[in-house]
This record gives structure tokens, sequence and C-alpha cells, in this order.
């Protein structure tokens, strides 16, 4: 058997050329191979070419991951830094107004004889007001869009108008912070917190008969009696200026607490502050005790304004006010 093959050359040569069929398989073999072959190159160059796709693809998304993870560090950083601060910044104002309160309730009863109002503390020199030149238009608050940037944009684009909004959120709370913590210093400086909770009221603030020579005398201060031994609280902030022997005081302790304001703290048995110190409202500070001029274990409050001796019990009343309330 045997296949005619017309050639290349024109009809008119008649030429014929005779191919055995051995010859023709050989031939549609390798023609098969060299088409297996090329499918084979065909596939692999293919799948090259979709496997660097998807190589690109997944850097790119694991990129965007990354991305992705690092502004949501971003934002959680910047919640775990404000959460602590809008806590704080609400303790501090509820406590400002709670007082704010009782001052007010202070001056309402100056009609009534037997409440003693608490004076005005001097003004501080070296206080400034936050902004002392300053102007413009009075324009409304701009404020921090959280809720845009949770609902527009893309997942990075919503992440970026997050911390962008966060952001906004955080310098608006450093103004607040500059705001409050002027008046929060001098809630945290005025001489109203009891010095000896639970203390028993001895000699009052005024006139007195003296227990050593039975004469007319003035005591500047208020009696709290207490065991020898009992806990001595810091009545406000602020810094040591005497400490030691002090005449009929006995051991005694002064803190300043503003220009002109200081609270005195007398016949103590222990002390634990030195001048200098920076002490905080409630902190100990020395024990009761019967030194100097004394008839037995108490201690001997003083607030004392410009140099002056005032009462200590309308500023203590506030506070007490303040504490039964909250209870």
């Amino acid at each position: 058997m045997a296949f005619v093959i017309w050639s290349r050359r024109t009809v008119s040569h008649q030429r014929v050329r005779f191919v055995e069929a051995g010859t023709v398989r050989t031939m549609v073999i390798v023609a098969v191979i060299a088409m297996i072959l090329a499918a084979l190159a065909l596939g692999m160059a293919i799948g090259a070419a979709m496997g660097n796709t998807h190589a690109a693809e997944e850097k790119a998304q694991t990129e965007r991951r990354s991305y992705e993870i690092d502004e949501l560090g971003k934002i959680s950083a910047t919640l775990t830094h404000i959460e602590p601060r809008v806590v704080e910044l609400v303790s501090q104002v509820n406590e400002l107004q709670d007082f704010e309160a009782q001052l007010k309730a202070s001056r309402r009863a100056a009609e009534r004889p037997d409440i003693h109002i608490v004076p005005p503390l001097p003004e501080n020199d070296d206080e400034s007001p936050l902004d002392s030149a300053s102007g413009g238009p009075s324009l409304p608050p701009r404020l921090c869009d959280a809720q845009r940037a949770a609902q527009t944009g893309s997942a990075p684009q919503r992440l970026k108008h997050t911390q962008s909004a966060l952001d906004c959120l955080d310098a608006t709370l450093g103004k607040f912070d500059d705001a409050v913590l002027a008046h929060y210093a001098s809630y945290m400086a005025f001489p109203g917190r009891q010095p000896q909770p639970g203390a028993r009221f001895g000699s009052p603030f005024g006139n007195r008969i003296d227990p050593f020579n039975q004469h007319l005398n003035f005591h500047p201060g208020v009696d709290l009696v207490a065991p020898t031994g009992t806990t001595i609280f810091a009545s406000a902030g602020g810094r040591v200026v005497q400490v030691g022997p002090h005449g009929g005081y006995g051991n005694a302790i002064d803190i300043q607490h503003s220009t002109g304001v200081i609270t005195r703290y007398g016949h103590t048995s222990k002390m634990f502050v030195k001048v200098g110190d920076v002490i905080m409202p409630g902190q100990k500070i020395a024990e009761v005790g019967s030194t100097g001029r004394s008839t037995g274990p108490h201690l001997h409050f003083e607030v004392i304004i410009d140099g002056t001796q005032v009462n200590p019990a309308p500023y203590l009343a506030l506070f007490k006010l303040k504490s039964n309330a909250a209870s």
C-alpha cells in the first residue's frame, strides 16, 4: 500500500513521489511527539505565567494584609492611650462638679448664722490665664467624624479615616486636659479633707478657757482626739515647708498648698515627711501624739490664710458633706 503525494513543483512537470506507509507512520509519530512537546512547552509557559500572576497576587495580598495589620495596631494603640485619659477626665470633671455644688450650697447658707461660710482663698499671683492674649470669631466646634470614617471608602481608606478621627479625638482631649488641669490642681490643693478620719472633735477654733492656766485664750485651730499612733493624713496636696519642734505645737508639720495657704499638724508623735517633700491629698504624713503643750493625744489642725489662722471647720465640712453624698 502506498500514498500518492503531489510534489511542490508545478503540475506541468507531472512528477509523482511514492512514499511507503512505514515512513508516513514515522512522520506522524514524530509530528505527534513534536505536538506533545510543544503542548508541554506551552503548558509550562502558561503555568509559569499563571504562577507569576498568582505569586504577584499573593504578594499584593500579603502587603495589603500587612498594611491593614499595621493600621489596626496603630488604632489599637491610640485607643489604649485615649481610654484611660477619658476615664480620668470624666472622674476629675465629676469631682469638680460635686465640689462646686458644695461651694454653692455653702454660699446659699450665708444667711444662716449657725453655719460658718468658707472664706475665699487668696489669689495666686503665679497663675495666669491659659490664653492671656487670644481672640477671633466664635464658631461651633468642629467634631471628629468617626461615623464617616467607619462607613466610606475601601478597607484601607476606612482604616485611615478611623485613625484620623482618633487623632482628632486625641487632640481634643488634650485641650480638655489643659482646661481641666488648672481647676483640678486648685481642687487638690484645697485644705478640706479630713486629716484624721474617725477622730472625735475636741477644742474648737476660737476663744476658750486654757486647760493649763484656766485663763481665757485664743485657740487657733481644731483638736481632733484620737489614740497615740493613729495615722494623720494630708488635708490637701502641697509641699512640706516645716517639720519638727515648733513651740507649743510640739512636733509639727506645715504644708504649703498654694500661695498664702498652709495647713499645720501639731502634737505628732512620729513624722514621715521632710522639708521639700511634695505631698498628695490623703497621704500619710505623721501619727497622733501628745508632744508640746498638750494634755493628751490628739491632732491640732490649723488652716492658715495669708499668715492668719482661720476656722478649719467650714473647710472640713465641705468635704464631709461631699463624702456623705457619695456614700
